[in-house]
């Protein structure tokens, strides 16, 4: 489990073909390495991997290739920047929101340009990950927890302050036409299947009944 809050900007130091899958290997020289172990997860760009091989200033992790065909892993090269962040701790401050790291889909940034101090960024998602946005909502992008200015359609747009812009990759890969890793909020995955299967008659005759339901979300301000 993850913040969305990055800890460091790594660098890919190799991309090597294994098998099929990919052994991927990051270098930083900010992250602290004193307690990662084998087996730990860093959270790369968005993407939930496991530490197979480590040193002082690098790690490495396998990639299958349903990993490389859900994400945007496959168009990194030698040289690219990547957001990195270690799984949280119960004593982690939680600076973001729910972040499991496991990327629903791929997005294509459409428009990008100054605002004021700012970076204004708009970014096409799979319109089947569309529902689950919302206006003043969260959205992870590339690993970073961003808060959505405003959702037309499949087109969300969000404002960079220089911070965030400055500590993760985005001042210096994103560019229009990148594409960029996805995750919805995961709370919004699980009141669909909530209303769902209230919907659907799906619970069982001896449970008590959802009182969730669409008309109470939208009185309550979840849903516009």
């Amino acid at each position: 489990m993850f913040t969305g809050i990055i800890e460091s900007v790594g660098k890919v130091k190799s991309m090597q073909a294994t098998g099929g899958d990919i052994r991927l290997t990051v270098e930083s020289d900010d992250l602290d390495f004193s307690d990662v172990k084998l087996g730990d997860s860093i959270a790369s760009n968005g993407i939930c991997l496991t530490v197979v091989e480590f040193g002082s200033n690098y790690y490495s992790v396998d990639v299958s290739r349903e990993t490389i065909a859900r994400t945007a892993l496959e168009g990194l090269k030698a040289g690219h920047t990547v957001n990195l962040e270690k799984a949280m701790l119960p004593t982690t401050r939680f600076g973001g929101h729910i972040v499991a790291g496991h990327v629903d889909g791929v997005g294509v940034v459409s428009k990008l340009q100054q605002d004021a101090r700012s970076i204004y960024i708009e970014i096409e998602i799979p319109q089947e990950l569309a529902h689950y946005t919302a206006t003043k909502g969260s959205i992870t992008v590339d690993g970073i927890s961003l808060t959505t200015n405003l959702v037309r359609d499949n087109i969300v747009s969000l404002n960079i302050i220089p911070h965030t812009a400055q500590v993760t990759n985005i001042a210096k890969h994103w560019l229009v036409g990148n594409k960029v890793n996805i995750e919805v909020d995961i709370v919004a995955r699980y009141l669909e299947r909530l209303l769902n299967k209230s919907q659907s008659g799906g619970m069982n005759a001896s449970s008590p009944q959802s009182q969730i339901t669409e008309t109470f979300l939208a009185d309550n301000g979840f849903m516009k």
